[in-house]
């Protein structure tokens, strides 16, 4: 099979493909046995119906059809293959010759967007530059308060409701004097924010068994968006009271027997927090430098494929405010698969057995499922190499990170290496894996 490709777009190509008749023939020689099959000849038997009779009775054009269909994708693949070429998306196939008459070539062109060539920049004697790590007492004690907030006990209060106060209400909307929602019995905390907009100021003020009444577009339903007349109920007012920061607490909230212990534990927990939230800000501060010294040409079929994809999906394709939105998302995502994927290729990013089972029991609890059955959906949606796709750019900005100095706003060097590895971690590896290889093909 001869391949040859052309350049039509920075993310556009079109290849040429050759086929010899030796590589067709056992697509040909399939469909033959597929069509005795399914005619009907009198004096032959299905299945057994020669091939110089389905050229007479059937065609041979019809079976070149059938040929072509069954082998193209296969002789597809493989000139991308030997190409090396990255499709993104589906190719536009035109077939331009069939061997009809003799045992010629079969020949086809394929136009596809595919993933463009980058150059990337140095990363050596890059500095970057996180927030601070430094844990303060102001810290320690947010997150003592946090603690005590979940043990803390609602107490019903006879005074009018303030922020922070949790508030059991009745509430009706109204539209054109059309009740179009209601609820009854909801706790509410004053200041959360998330219910109606104007429900906060509603409350504030607002005594038990008291009533008010405010407008508010309406957050979800058949009617998401319109304004409505919002009549709500305070039926109780309470407040959270909280038990003493002491060591009765320390026993009861945690593992430890004193209010010390359980502070120094939630300074370390703080310190651990801060440190990956810089290892976050380093990866996202890499990424950006990349996107901005790097030029990107992104397709645009394939943006306008995801966007169309995600807009049917909603049932919003005439939205044309969204579709704006949703296209602009598309596009950065897909600017940014690219590098990483480019990235992913120059640094030789391997993804090990574990570090996929990792990712993919990590994302099953996203979703609330069993990782097993998570896994075996994946599997059978063939989505397993999306995944490892996305494992081996999140490793790639890792390991691109240990070319990188990381300093904090004091100018301090912040040491990143529990997040990001160390080449002698991937070495290690490298030599388990190969072990593991070794020993299965002894088994």
């Amino acid at each position: 099979m001869k391949s040859a490709v052309e350049t039509l777009e920075p993310t556009k190509v079109k290849l040429t493909v050759e086929v010899e008749y030796a590589e067709l023939k056992p697509s040909i020689d399939h469909a033959y046995e597929h069509i005795a099959e399914q005619v009907n000849i009198p004096g032959f038997r299905k299945g057994k119906v020669p091939a110089r009779i389905i050229d007479q009775r059937v065609g041979r054009p019809a079976v070149l059809e059938h040929a072509v269909n069954e082998g193209l994708p296969n002789f597809y693949r493989q000139a991308i293959s030997e190409t090396s070429l990255r499709p993104l998306g589906q190719p536009d196939v035109e077939v331009t010759e069939v061997p009809i008459e003799a045992e010629g070539p079969l020949k086809f062109t394929a136009e596809v967007e595919v993933r463009p060539e980058l150059e990337l920049p140095e990363l050596e004697g890059l500095e970057l530059t996180v927030e601070a790590g430094e844990v303060s007492d102001e810290d320690v004690n947010e997150r003592l308060e946090s603690l005590r907030e979940r043990f803390g006990t609602l107490v019903g209060v006879d005074r009018p409701a303030a922020e922070g106060d949790f508030v059991v209400l009745d509430l009706k909307a109204v539209i054109d004097d059309e009740e179009v929602d209601s609820v009854s019995g909801v706790s509410y905390e004053i200041g959360s924010g998330n219910m109606l907009e104007g429900l906060d100021e509603a409350l504030t003020g607002l005594s038990a068994e008291e009533t008010t009444t405010f407008k508010a577009p309406l957050a979800g339903g058949d009617h998401e968006g319109k304004e409505a007349d919002v009549t709500v109920t305070a039926t109780a007012v309470k407040q959270r009271e909280l038990p003493e920061s002491d060591d009765d607490f320390a026993q009861l909230a945690s593992e430890f027997d004193t209010i010390d212990e359980l502070k120094d534990d939630l300074r370390k927990q703080v310190a651990d927090a801060k440190t990956s939230n810089q290892a976050v800000a380093a990866r996202d501060a890499l990424l950006e430098h990349l996107v901005e010294k790097t030029e990107i040409p992104v397709p645009s079929g394939a943006v306008e494929a995801e966007v169309h994809r995600h807009l049917e999906g909603e049932n919003r394709l005439e939205d044309e405010e969204h579709r704006a939105e949703v296209t602009e998302q598309a596009t950065e995502a897909l600017r940014n698969q690219i590098l990483l994927d480019t990235l992913a290729e120059k640094l030789e990013i391997q993804v090990a057995q574990n570090e996929l089972l990792e990712y993919l029991v990590s994302a099953s609890r996203q979703y609330g499922m069993d990782p097993n059955q998570f896994i075996q959906t994946l599997d059978q949606n063939g989505q397993i190499p999306a995944m490892v796709g996305e494992v081996a750019r999140s490793k790639a900005l890792a390991v691109a990170l240990r070319d990188v100095v990381v300093k904090d706003e004091a100018g301090e060097v912040v040491d990143l290496s529990e997040f990001i590895g160390s080449d002698e971690d991937d070495a290690a590896e490298a030599a388990d894996a190969t072990e593991e290889s070794a020993e299965d093909a002894k088994a």
